[in-house]
């Protein structure tokens, strides 16, 4: 008679692992444009939102004082009182916002882009022109 020894098989084989990371790499592919994309998104309606608490009390500050704050005076003007101002009525805002990239919202008066003021932001890259998170976001074309 003959006895046959089989050893039994531990582990995975060396095709089974490829098929898993092919698998994996599909799913990545598959979903990571998605999640990307759903990046983007937030930071362009956190900017939406910033821009127009900013552009609100911006309003507030102008009924106060008939007139909205210099380019000088900057959003500064409605976090604490600027010199001259006898009518100031704030503070208008707890502290001025930050967009998503951690740099100061930028402030112009007169407004450049159609409006009264400007109220923007650079983007990611903090440099004029761009497009995805790059693009320039302010009161004239946010929605």
């Amino acid at each position: 008679m003959k006895v046959t020894n089989k050893r039994k098989q531990a582990g995975f084989t060396l095709i089974e692992m490829m098929v898993v990371v092919a698998v994996i790499g599909l799913l990545i592919a598959m979903v990571g444009p998605r999640v990307f994309n759903q990046v983007e998104k937030a930071e362009r309606t956190r900017v939406a939102q910033d821009i127009r608490v900013v552009e609100n009390a911006l309003k507030f500050y102008r009924l106060d004082n008939f007139r909205y704050p210099t380019q000088s005076q900057g959003l500064e003007a409605l976090v604490t009182a600027p010199a001259g101002v006898d009518n100031w009525n704030g503070p208008y805002l707890d502290a001025v916002p930050n967009d998503p990239w951690k740099t100061p919202y930028l402030y112009g008066n007169p407004g450049s882009k159609g409006k009264d003021i400007d109220v923007y932001t650079y983007g990611a890259d903090g440099v004029s022109g761009g497009e995805g998170s790059n693009k320039d976001w302010g009161n004239w074309n946010v929605q």
